[in-house]
């Protein structure tokens, strides 16, 4: 494949969505496409551009290979449409929101991968959670339990790119725009 898959995973409550959301006219022009994750959660899910299924729906889709990539956590499945292998076929790069504990199966099937992990301080990732309202408070302390066992250590093992949002947003964005738009990502 000519193109390249760009490997976004970050805890629930990083700002993937909203990352990809401010860079995604920027990446339209670096001919980069972001993918829109089929999730088997309600419309409510505010801020995040995907395509809600029921869990049957998800389940008769993946069965019938609908998805490049697909996986469940947190009580949810999501899936990446088949259609980001036309897209990296035709030479264009290719922005997916993944999951961190499905990053070892998605590089079996992308080797070329380049991940990036958007990391947050722990107490702003709370205060996010808890903002957004859309877990209780046991969920949100499971999340952030989750969140732990994945530390620096882990994302330096696996030659991740970190992206620090705990401050300033658009520090973060332009850091997304440069990492995307230059060559050393691709070694």
């Amino acid at each position: 494949m000519d193109g390249r898959l760009i490997y976004l995973m970050g805890p629930s409550g990083s700002g993937k969505d909203s990352l990809l959301n401010a860079a995604r006219e920027r990446l339209a022009e670096q001919d980069c496409c972001i993918a829109r994750r089929v999730i088997t959660r309600s419309a409510e899910a505010v801020g995040e551009d995907a395509i809600a299924l029921t869990a049957a729906e998800f389940d008769l889709q993946e069965a019938s290979g609908a998805f490049a990539l697909s996986w469940r956590a947190n009580g949810l499945a999501y899936g990446i449409p088949r259609q980001i292998d036309d897209w990296l076929a035709a030479g264009r790069d290719v922005l997916v929101n993944g999951s961190r504990a499905y990053l070892g199966q998605a590089r079996q099937r992308y080797p070329e991968l380049i991940g990036v992990l958007l990391r947050v301080d722990m107490d702003v990732l709370r205060q996010r959670l808890l903002a957004r309202g859309r877990e209780t408070a046991e969920q949100i302390e499971q999340r952030l339990a989750r969140n732990a066992l994945f530390d620096g250590a882990a994302a330096d093992a696996e030659g991740l790119h970190l992206l620090d949002n705990s401050g300033h947003f658009a520090g973060t964005v332009e850091k997304l725009l440069a990492l995307i738009g230059t060559d050393r990502v691709c070694a």
